[in-house]
């Protein structure tokens, strides 16, 4: 007769009281008992040695010293270098010559923007419009001007009179009530003012176009859906949101039609740059006279710069929470972040505490 014995079961590594018939636990369910365990504190005494090192950046400093090196290069040779002729140039800014011309060049800025946007707005309007008439005439409006330069167009409208000897106003094709001659009412300057305009007026009907074409279309929706009339939505909500597309590159048409129109010299009108050419033509000092154009220039548009930054910050006001911070107030801002230098300690005064301190 034969005797078959088992093995013995192996212990239980759970609890001693613990059923060691019982099938063992996964190892999932010990993995989530254990994971709700406090986590062992970190040594913080090992951190506070710690030394914090702020990133370096080499590369950064050497362009910038390289940067003010070329910049200290080109600041002492405007000092040293007899070839400007300061002497000359502090004779002839403020001149009244130059003052004038100054004056013409604000004049002639002044209509060509205002024609230009007065008129752009109306071709925007057009491209905007339903009517494929309406789109293609303004379409081939800006596609025309844009073409053709602005001193071919300045000297085409100088000699206008030379094609249309007189005007007349009547019935379209058939008998005129009127009329008068060119050269009596379009002037040299009347030309450049609308050489001027009608060449801007190119360049703002695709800005306010696209200013307005930035707008979502379901603001003009909802307007709509709320029964507010179109004109009142056009310039009560379209306008105000567009503005903020718009202003940007208005402001630099402005500042490029102020450089513009030194090329009126063509025509002989007595602006800046022309001015500036007669009086280095008569006196033979080109580089101090061209640095009275170039300072005169460099103080309009920094003008016009300002006006650009204050009037898009108050057409921010949709846009952000808060208005951005002006120059000054961002320089105030910077001067109260600086950290404060700390009081010198007071030593006590002796005398009057009977020596206690």
């Amino acid at each position: 007769m034969t005797v078959t014995t088992e093995p013995p079961a192996p212990p239980h590594r759970g609890r001693p009281d613990a059923d060691p018939a019982a099938p063992a636990a996964p190892a999932e369910a010990v993995a989530d008992a254990t994971a709700g365990a406090p986590a062992p504190a970190p040594d913080l005494d090992g951190l506070a040695g710690l030394r914090t090192v702020p990133a370096r950046h080499p590369w950064r400093w050497a362009l910038g010293i390289a940067a003010l090196v070329v910049l200290a290069q080109f600041a002492h040779g405007l000092a040293t270098n007899p070839g400007w002729d300061w002497a000359t140039f502090r004779i002839y800014f403020t001149a009244d010559t130059i003052v004038q011309a100054v004056g013409r060049t604000l004049q002639l800025t002044f209509y060509g923007t205002v024609l230009g946007f007065l008129l752009g707005a109306v071709v925007a309007a057009m491209r905007l419009s339903r009517s494929p008439i309406l789109q293609s005439i303004a379409w081939a409006y800006v596609w025309v001007f844009r073409s053709i330069p602005l001193i071919v167009q300045l000297v085409f409208w100088f000699n206008l009179s030379y094609l249309y000897k007189r005007f007349g106003f009547g019935i379209p094709f058939g008998p005129t009530f009127g009329d008068f001659e060119t050269v009596g009412v379009l002037s040299a300057l009347g030309a450049a003012v609308l050489g001027l305009g009608l060449h801007q007026a190119a360049f703002a009907a695709e800005i306010i176009r696209g200013g307005v074409v930035a707008v979502d279309a379901g603001q003009r929706e909802a307007a709509a859906a709320l029964g507010i009339p179109r004109w009142r939505q056009a310039w009560r909500i379209v306008l105000p949101q567009a503005m903020r597309g718009i202003l940007p590159a208005a402001a630099n048409e402005v500042i490029s039609l102020l450089k513009g129109t030194s090329v009126v010299y063509v025509m002989a009108i007595g602006e800046l740059f022309y001015q500036a050419q007669v009086v280095y033509g008569r006196t033979g000092r080109v580089v101090p006279l061209l640095m009275v154009a170039t300072v005169w220039y460099v103080l309009l548009t920094t003008v016009l710069s300002i006006g650009q930054y204050y009037v898009e910050r108050y057409f921010s006001r949709g846009s952000q929470r808060s208005r951005p911070p002006t120059p000054l107030q961002r320089a105030r801002a910077f001067v109260r972040s600086l950290p404060a230098r700390p009081a010198p300690a007071r030593t006590p005064d002796t005398r009057t505490t009977g020596g206690r301190p």
